[in-house]
């Protein structure tokens, strides 16, 4: 068996001693680098604030159906949870409001009746943000908002 000399070694062997040469100083920046944006500090975690959001500035979104006197009038529309509901055969004027302090409102109502005239309104806080009126045989009328 030929003797191992340590020239041999290096001949062989540089490659992993660069590698490790780069790994050591890529480490070593990192290091440097977490301290001097300070991402090591922890003094931020816990600073005793409520995460709790507590809502302000409520919304009366008011939905209104209204036509001719004596009209009867099917109505669909979102309720407070944005869930469809159905109102049959009611008298109009008709009016349902939400109260809410979500964000934003999806306010929709669609109604047909059976006279020649029936309109729809969407007022948000005090506000008429869609209205429209039909007149035509068996009218039928829709509004739609995105109050925010």
């Amino acid at each position: 068996m030929k003797g191992i000399s340590l020239t041999g070694l290096v001949r062989r062997g540089w490659i992993l001693l660069v590698a490790v040469a780069v790994l050591s100083v890529a480490g070593f920046a990192v290091y440097r680098l977490h301290g001097a944006f300070g991402s090591g500090d922890e003094s931020s975690g816990a600073s005793g604030i409520s995460n709790e959001i507590i809502p302000f500035n409520p919304k009366n979104v008011t939905l209104e159906v209204f036509g001719a006197p004596g009209t009867i009038a099917t109505i669909n529309y979102l309720d407070g949870d944005t869930q469809p509901q159905r109102v049959d055969d009611t008298p109009l004027p008709w009016s349902y409001t939400i109260t809410t302090t979500k964000p934003t409102v999806f306010a929709n109502v669609v109604a047909q009746g059976n006279s020649n005239s029936i309109g729809c309104r969407i007022i948000v806080n005090g506000v008429v943000k869609d209205e429209r009126t039909v007149n035509q045989v068996n009218a039928y009328t829709y509004c739609l908002e995105k109050a925010s």
